[in-house]
C-alpha cells in the first residue's frame, strides 16, 4: 500500500490567522444540498486491491501516530458453529502472525513505549472489527513497523491449534467476566430487541461451548472467507512529515445485510435479576437507519440531538423533585447495528418503584407530543450545542490524532460524513437558530409504542407483572388522547450567579518561576494562587484548590454525619442554587466546578472555556459564601437514594469480598467501615451541611493552581475579584498544620493471611487480590516513590506474561499502588501497599496465586531482564512526553509541588526536586537496581508477608458441610457490607447498546 505524504492538505499549509467563532460567516445553503461524500482534510482513496486508506498529518500529540485497521466483519457473519469466532480472530491477531509469534507484537510495541491496552487494542462488534495502535514515530522505522503490523492483521494472522489453545483461556475469562448481573440483563434486552433477526443470537462474545471446542480449521476458514482487503480500511493520523511506501497484501464475498424486522405490537418483559444493582425501567424503540447525505439530513440530526437533550433536562428536574418517581433517567439515540437505529430511555428507581417510574417516563414523552417543548427549553439546549461547537472550532488545530482516526473509521464503517470542523461550525451556526421547538418536539413520535417498542422492567425480586406494565401503557395513552396531560411547569431561573459582585482583593506578594512558566501570588485574604499560561488547548482553563484537613480529624461520633456532607449538600446546591436551576443558568457556558472532601484534604476543581473563566470563578466564590440549609425533602431524597445504593451493593457478590479486603489490610477502624442501611437513621443532616460549609469557608487555608489558555490581563482582575474577594472569617476555620494532622488508623497483618470469601452468585465468578505492604523510609523517600511506580509496571507486565501469555488463564491483570497510609506530613514514613488483582476460573485461582508469587519471588532473586528494564523506561518516557503537552499534567505537577514533603515555601525548589528525583531514578535503573528495589520495597522474600483474598461462589449446602468437616482451611462467615455510593445506582447504562461491542484489551 502506498501511503503518500499529506502535502497538499490544509493541515500542512502555513497556519492561518485564527478567526473567532463569533466572526464566522453564515452559509447560504439549501436543505437538499449534498454533503461531501469524501472526507475533508485527509488523503483518502482506494488502492487497486480494494483497500481504502485515510492519511492525515496531525501534530497532537507530537511525534505520535494513531493507526488503525477497520474490517467490515463482525459476529453477525458467523454460522451457528462459529459463534464467537470473529472475536477469537481478533485475539489471535496479537498472539501470532506470519512474521510475529508468541505475542511478539505486544512485546515489540511495549519496547518502543506503546503500552499494552492503552496504546494497542482491538474491538469486535456485530458488524465490524477494529485494530488500533498509538505508536511513537520519533525514529524513522517505527511508523513503517506499525503499518507492517496492520498488514499482518489483514491477511497473515496465524491460526494453529497451539495458538488457539493459548488464547482460549483469555477469551473464556472475558466471557466469564461478562456473565454478571449487568451482562445478563443486557443480553436479555438485546435478544428481545433483535428478535426475528440473526443479530439476536450473534453477540460478539459468542457461546462458551464454541470458545472451548472450536477447531483451528473453523477459525481459519472464517478468517480466510471474510478478511479481504475490499472490506478493509487503514487509517494513519500523526505527526509525520512524510511516509514511506508500504504494501498491504480473489474476489471477496459480498457482506450481506441482515434485516431487523419491525413490529407494531409492543414487546414487554419483566426481568428479575438477583444481583441487580437496583430497579430500573427501559423503553426502547427501533427506527430505520439511513445515511446522512444532505444538509437536510444534518439539520435533522441536530434537531434530534436537541430533542434528547431537552428531554434529559426535564428528566433531571423531575429526579430532583420531592419524592421523585425515579432517581435518574436519560434518553439517547444511536445506531445499534447497520440497518437499525434505536431511541432508548433508561430510568433507575427505588425498589418496587418500576411502575411509578414507567408511568412518569411515558407521561413526560406524551407531554412533549401534546404540548411540545417551550422556546426557553430549546434556547437552553441550543446554547449548549453552540458552546460545544465553538469549543471544537477554537481547538480545531489541536485535535488529538486518536479523535481524527475515530472520525475516519466511522466514515468507512458507517458512512458518516467528515466535512471538516470549520464547515461544520458554520453549518451549526447557520442552522441552529432556525430549528424551532415544534420541529424538535415531533421526535417524541419515535417513542410511540407502535414504533417497534420494547418496554422492560428490571428488579432484584419479581414484583412487577407484564399485565401491570400493559395497564400503565394503556393508562398513559388514554390520558394523552383525552387531553388530560397538563403543560410542563417551568422553574424561575435567575439571571446572575452572583447577585452583588464582591470588592476585589489585592496581591500581597508575587513570584515568577520562568523555568516552569508559572507565577505565584498571595492575595490579601490569604489565598495562594499559582497560574501557568499554556497553548495546548485554546478553549481550556482548568484549576484546582486544596487545603489541609479533612475527615481524619473527625471523631467516631461525628464521622458518619460529616462524611455524608458532600452528598447531602450536593443535592441541595453548594453554589447557592438548586442543581436543576444552576444547569439552566449555565446554558451556553462551558464552566463546571466540583468539590471533594477526603481523609487529609478538601478541594475544589474546575474546567472552563477562557471566555467563561468569570463564570467558573463566580461558582468558586459562591461555594465559599453559600451556607447550605438542609430541607426535609432534599434530605429524604438523599437518604432514599443512599439506602437504595446500599441495598444494591449488598446484592453484589463482590461487596463482601471488597469489604473483607479493606478490613484485612486497613483494620477495623470506623473510617474504613462501610455504611449499612440501618446506619442512615443516625445521620444528622444539619451537622452534615455545617461540616461541609466549614470545609469551604476560610480562603486563607487554600492554595489554588490555574493552568490553561490564560490571558493575564483578562484573568487577573477576575481572580482578584472572585477569589481575592472571598471574605476571610474573623477566626480561622479548619486551619490545620499538615505536620499535625491526625493519621488514619492503618494496620497491615504482620504475616501471611490467605482467605476465601464465598458469596451467593447466579453464575460463578472469581476475583483475586494479593496485597503487599509498603513502608518507605529514610532521606530518599521521594526517589523510592519513583521506584515504586517502575516496580508496579514491571510486576504487571511480568505477571501478565505468565498468567495470560504463557498459561492462557486470565484476561488481564492490574497492579496498583496506594501510598496514603500515613498523614501528608513532611516527616515520617510513607506507608501503603501494592496490590495485584485479576479474575479467573474459580478452580484455577490458588494455582494462579502461586504462579504470581513465584514470578515475583523470581524477580527478587534473579532480577528482571535488560529488555524488561528498557521497556519500562520507554513506557514511562512516552507517558512523560505526552504529559508535557497536557494541561492536566501541569496542574497535577504543580499541585504535587505544593504538597511535596520538601515544599517549604519555595515552589521552584520543589518543582526542580521532582525532576531531579525522576532523572536520578531513571539514570540509575538497571536490572541490578531494580532487583535491589524489589528486595528493599517489598517484603523480602515477598512470600513472608502478604494477604490474599479470593472471591468464590458459595458452595451447595452438602458441599459446604463436607468442606467444613474435611478441609483444613479456616472458614470465615463474612457479613454483607457496602461501600456507599453518592447517588442512586443506574442499573442499565443509557448507552447500553455499546454492549454489542466486546472491548478487548488484547
Amino acid at each position: 500500500m502506498d501511503l503518500l505524504a499529506a502535502t497538499s492538505t490544509e493541515t500542512d499549509s502555513a497556519p492561518m490567522i485564527r478567526r473567532g467563532f463569533k466572526s464566522l460567516k453564515l452559509l447560504n445553503v439549501q436543505l437538499e444540498d449534498k454533503l461531501p461524500e469524501e472526507p475533508v482534510g485527509v488523503h483518502y482513496g482506494a488502492l487497486t486491491n480494494g483497500l481504502h486508506y485515510y492519511v492525515r498529518r496531525n501534530t497532537k500529540p507530537r511525534m505520535r501516530a494513531a493507526v488503525a485497521l477497520a474490517v467490515k466483519v463482525g459476529s453477525v457473519l458467523e454460522e451457528e458453529e462459529e459463534r464467537g469466532v470473529a472475536h477469537i480472530v481478533e485475539h489471535l491477531a496479537f498472539s501470532a502472525t506470519k512474521k510475529y509469534t508468541n505475542h511478539d507484537i505486544i512485546k515489540f510495541l511495549e519496547s518502543v513505549g506503546a503500552e499494552f491496552g492503552a496504546c494497542q487494542n482491538a474491538s469486535t462488534s456485530a458488524d465490524e472489527t477494529i485494530y488500533e495502535l498509538l505508536v511513537p514515530i520519533d525514529k524513522p522505522e517505527l511508523l513503517s513497523q506499525a503499518i507492517s503490523i496492520l498488514s499482518e492483521f489483514s491477511s497473515e494472522i496465524r491460526v494453529s491449534e497451539e495458538d488457539l489453545e493459548k488464547e482460549r483461556g483469555a477469551v473464556l475469562e472475558e466471557y466469564r467476566g461478562g456473565r454478571n448481573a449487568m451482562g445478563r440483563m443486557q443480553e436479555a434486552h438485546w435478544v428481545l430487541m433483535m428478535e426475528g433477526s440473526k443479530y439476536a443470537d450473534r453477540l460478539p462474545i459468542g457461546l462458551e461451548k464454541v470458545i472451548r471446542t472450536v477447531s483451528a480449521e473453523t477459525v481459519k476458514a472464517f478468517y480466510r472467507r471474510w478478511y479481504h482487503l475490499k472490506n478493509m480500511a487503514v487509517v494513519v493520523v500523526g505527526d509525520f512529515s512524510d511516509t514511506q511506501r508500504h504494501s498491504l497484501p480473489g474476489t471477496p464475498p459480498t457482506i450481506p445485510v441482515f434485516p431487523v424486522p419491525s413490529h407494531e405490537e409492543a414487546r414487554f418483559s419483566c426481568f428479575a435479576e438477583a444481583e441487580a444493582g437496583g430497579s430500573a425501567v427501559m423503553v426502547s424503540c427501533k427506527i430505520p437507519f439511513s445515511d446522512m447525505k444532505t444538509i437536510g439530513d444534518y439539520r435533522e440530526s441536530l434537531a434530534e440531538s436537541m430533542f434528547h437533550s431537552a428531554l434529559n433536562q426535564r428528566f433531571f428536574k423531575i429526579s430532583r423533585q420531592p419524592d421523585p418517581p425515579f432517581f435518574s433517567c436519560s434518553s439517547a439515540g444511536d445506531v445499534l447495528v447497520h440497518p437499525v437505529k434505536a431511541y432508548i430511555m433508561t430510568a433507575s428507581c427505588k425498589e418496587k418503584g418500576t411502575i411509578e417510574a414507567l408511568e412518569s417516563v411515558l407521561i413526560e414523552v406524551a407531554r412533549v407530543r401534546v404540548h411540545g417543548f417551550s422556546e426557553r427549553e430549546i434556547s437552553v439546549v441550543r446554547a449548549f450545542l453552540m458552546a460545544d461547537i465553538e469549543s471544537a472550532y477554537l481547538e480545531r488545530d489541536q485535535m488529538q490524532s486518536t479523535n481524527l482516526r475515530d472520525e475516519y473509521l466511522q466514515h468507512f464503517l458507517r458512512n458518516e460524513p467528515v466535512v471538516g470542523i470549520e464547515y461544520e461550525a458554520q453549518l451549526q451556526k447557520t442552522l441552529l437558530p432556525h430549528i424551532s421547538a415544534a420541529e424538535i418536539s415531533r421526535f417524541a413520535e419515535n417513542y410511540r409504542t407502535t414504533c417497534s417498542c420494547l418496554i422492560k422492567t428490571v428488579e432484584p425480586k419479581a414484583c412487577t407483572t407484564v399485565e401491570e406494565v400493559k395497564d400503565i401503557v394503556s393508562k398513559v395513552q388514554a390520558l394523552e388522547e383525552s387531553g388530560q396531560i397538563p403543560p410542563w411547569d417551568e422553574e424561575h431561573i435567575p439571571d446572575e450567579i452572583v447577585a452583588r459582585k464582591p470588592d476585589p482583593g489585592d496581591i500581597v506578594s508575587q513570584c515568577d518561576f520562568p523555568e516552569f512558566g508559572a507565577t505565584e501570588m498571595v492575595l490579601s485574604n490569604g489565598m495562594r494562587i499559582c497560574y501557568k499560561c499554556t497553548d495546548f488547548l485554546d478553549d481550556q482553563v482548568i484549576f484546582s484548590g486544596f487545603a489541609y484537613g479533612g475527615l481524619s480529624e473527625l471523631s467516631e461520633t461525628d464521622y458518619l454525619s460529616c462524611s455524608m456532607g458532600s452528598t447531602i449538600a450536593g443535592e441541595i446546591g453548594v453554589f447557592g442554587y438548586k442543581p436543576s436551576v444552576l444547569t439552566d443558568m449555565l446554558a451556553g457556558k462551558r464552566a463546571e466546578v466540583g468539590t471533594k472532601v477526603g481523609a487529609y484534604m478538601r478541594s475544589f476543581s474546575g474546567d472552563c472555556s477562557p471566555s467563561d473563566l468569570e463564570t467558573a470563578l463566580q461558582l468558586v466564590y459562591q461555594l465559599f459564601l453559600t451556607s447550605v440549609m438542609p430541607g426535609d425533602e432534599e434530605v429524604k431524597l438523599v437518604m432514599q437514594m443512599t439506602k437504595e445504593a446500599i441495598k444494591a451493593q449488598e446484592r453484589d457478590p463482590f461487596t463482601a469480598f471488597a469489604n473483607r479486603v479493606r478490613e484485612l489490610n486497613y483494620g477495623k477502624s470506623y473510617f474504613f467501615k462501610p455504611i449499612r442501611a440501618k446506619d442512615l437513621k443516625n445521620v444528622d443532616p444539619i451537622k452534615s451541611c455545617q461540616y461541609f460549609d466549614s470545609c469551604f469557608k476560610d480562603p486563607s487555608t487554600f492554595s489554588v493552581v490555574i493552568v490553561g489558555n490564560i490571558e493575564p490581563a483578562i484573568a487577573l482582575p477576575l481572580i482578584l475579584q472572585y477569589l481575592g474577594g472571598i471574605p476571610k472569617p474573623d477566626k480561622p476555620v479548619m486551619h490545620f498544620n499538615r505536620d499535625e494532622l491526625k493519621a488514619l488508623p492503618f494496620t497491615f497483618p504482620k504475616s501471611v493471611v490467605r482467605e476465601v470469601v464465598r458469596s451467593q452468585m447466579v453464575e460463578a465468578q472469581c476475583s483475586v487480590q494479593i496485597t503487599f505492604p509498603v513502608d518507605l523510609k529514610g532521606p530518599h523517600v521521594m526517589e523510592e516513590i519513583h521506584f515504586v511506580g517502575f516496580l508496579s509496571k514491571l510486576l504487571e507486565t511480568r505477571i501478565m506474561q505468565v498468567l495470560r501469555f504463557k498459561h492462557g488463564q486470565i484476561y488481564s491483570v492490574n497492579v496498583s499502588v496506594f501510598l496514603g497510609g500515613n498523614k501528608p506530613s513532611r516527616t515520617g514514613n510513607v506507608r501503603g501497599d501494592i496490590t495485584v488483582n485479576f479474575s479467573c476460573d474459580p478452580d484455577s485461582s490458588w494455582r494462579l496465586v502461586g504462579l504470581s508469587l513465584d514470578e515475583m519471588l523470581c524477580l527478587q532473586e534473579q532480577g528482571p531482564s535488560d529488555l524488561d528494564v528498557s521497556t519500562i523506561l520507554e513506557i514511562e518516557q512516552r507517558a512523560y512526553e505526552n504529559g508535557l503537552q497536557e494541561n492536566g499534567y501541569w496542574l497535577d505537577r504543580i499541585l504535587r509541588g505544593y504538597q511535596s514533603r520538601f515544599y517549604a515555601g519555595d515552589l521552584n525548589v520543589s518543582l526542580k526536586a521532582q525532576d531531579e528525583w525522576r532523572n536520578k531514578v531513571r539514570s540509575s535503573l538497571t536490572k541490578v537496581t531494580m532487583q535491589e528495589a524489589l528486595q528493599r520495597i517489598l517484603p523480602s522474600p515477598c512470600t513472608k508477608q502478604y494477604t490474599v483474598v479470593v472471591l468464590m461462589p458459595k458452595l451447595p449446602r452438602l458441599q459446604r458441610l463436607k468442606s467444613f468437616l474435611f478441609s483444613g482451611e479456616k472458614r470465615l462467615g463474612i457479613e454483607g457490607k457496602v461501600l456507599i455510593g453518592t447517588t442512586g445506582t443506574l442499573v442499565l447504562a443509557a448507552f447500553w447498546w455499546k454492549y454489542s461491542r466486546a472491548r478487548n484489551v488484547t
